[in-house]
């Protein structure tokens, strides 16, 4: 299924609760995402960015350096908490049972999938298929007109059993999203006391997710995930328009631009476009001017801003190394030894939902409390960035550069820097 039409079923479920379930959402966190004009997949531009990544890093690799979606970026883009309790719990290689009892839903033997139109149809989201005569907003109306008859209308034991649902629908194929027709129910463990969802902090494992996404393989044409936040990340690459400035949160103020060319073509252009991009130019410190005012969610996440930390979404367990961009914290780039992956013992990287039974609050005890000390904060007291971009001249050399035109000497480019 298409991405932007599995936002549509999840804003027509969200719209058809009653006032007091979408308050229970909102208390959760999510809230901020239903206010967000729904995009137009950009296919393009996360093929490019997936080019550039550097998964040993876990950083893209830019002709002027290093760069590295953050916690900020989550928390300022999506509105979502980066602060809280890590998404970490059990994983298990069956969750048909777990499915039955929370959800009243059927799952496969040794599966961590739910059906999509299963789903959809326990939330009252029948043909959900759109017409052609229909308008986008004629579609989505009449989606959350169908779904609120089936939907409970006060407190009680089947509102938990819609709002699980809805949850699961959202988490799997919204802000998670894989490749593939069904829904992963792998969060489920953390639905079954709905008071508690709220405490998580969703922004650190979306990000984690972001970045296991970008580590797939380049040969990879979809988009996984919320795809909104990378298309808004870099909006000096025109990728978009800003129409409606100074909302918050930012992926609030901007609509995709369609693109008609071939997508070889607006893979090349925006290649071309990114290796030929003025260095001076290149802005670290996109939130300068922003304010606080109406993102109540700011306060407790600014304390993470700063901190290189391990990032948490079940199995997946990834480091932020914010230290490779001291740019953005507004330090001059240190030199340092660059990552390499023996360097980290990772848990996990990939589910499957075929393997044992594992508690990831045990097996990644020391990025736990690594998470639970909020990290390290980065710090640096050079004064020049020239032995940082001399020693990552040296690592990368023609590597960062990706345009099929593009002729460069490296050693002289890097110079220039």
């Amino acid at each position: 299924m298409r991405a932007r039409v599995s936002w549509t079923l999840v804003l027509a479920a969200f719209l058809a609760f009653p006032a007091f379930q979408r308050e229970r959402v909102e208390e959760m966190g999510f809230g901020e995402i239903f206010r967000m004009e729904r995009m137009r997949v950009d296919l393009a531009l996360p093929q490019a960015l997936r080019s550039r990544w550097d998964k040993e890093a876990t950083a893209f690799v830019f002709p002027w350096g290093h760069m590295i979606p953050s916690l900020e970026d989550v928390s300022r883009i999506t509105g979502l908490r980066v602060y809280g309790r890590p998404v970490s719990d059990y994983t298990y290689h069956c969750y048909h049972e777990l499915a039955e009892q929370l959800l009243d839903l059927p799952v496969e033997h040794r599966s961590s999938l739910v059906p999509r139109v299963a789903l959809q149809e326990s939330l009252g989201l029948y043909k959900a298929e759109k017409n052609a005569e229909e308008s986008e907003d004629e579609y989505l109306e009449r989606l959350s007109r169908v779904s609120r008859r089936e939907l409970a209308s006060e407190h009680g034991p089947q509102a938990d059993l819609d709002l699980r649902r809805f949850l699961v629908l959202f988490l799997g194929r919204l802000l998670f999203a894989t490749r593939g027709d069904a829904v992963h129910c792998r969060f489920l463990p953390l639905l079954e006391d709905l008071g508690e969802v709220g405490g998580y902090a969703w922004g650190v494992a979306f990000l984690a997710h972001q970045f296991d996404g970008l580590s797939a393989s380049k040969r990879q044409t979809s988009t996984s995930g919320f795809y909104p936040f990378l298309q808004v990340h870099l909006p000096a690459l025109e990728r978009g328009d800003l129409t409606r400035p100074g909302l918050v949160p930012i992926a609030c103020r901007w609509d995709s631009r369609r693109d008609t060319r071939h997508l070889a073509d607006q893979l090349e252009r925006l290649q071309k476009a990114i290796d030929s991009y003025p260095y001076l130019d290149a802005v670290w410190q996109p939130y300068l001017g922003e304010g606080d005012e109406g993102q109540p969610w700011l306060v407790q996440a600014r304390s993470y801003f700063s901190r290189s930390v391990w990032l948490h979404a079940l199995n997946l367990v990834l480091p932020l190394h914010l230290h490779l961009c001291q740019c953005s914290l507004g330090l001059r780039q240190s030199v340092m030894e660059f990552p390499v992956r023996d360097c980290f013992r990772r848990p996990g990287r990939s589910f499957r939902g075929l393997h044992d039974t594992t508690d990831w609050c045990e097996r990644a005890r020391e990025q736990i409390e690594n998470w639970e000390h909020k990290g390290k904060a980065v710090k640096s007291d050079t004064t020049t960035d020239d032995a940082y971009l001399q020693a990552y001249a040296l690592k990368y050399g023609g590597k960062v550069y990706k345009s099929a035109r593009h002729q460069v000497d490296v050693a002289g480019e890097i110079a220039s820097l």
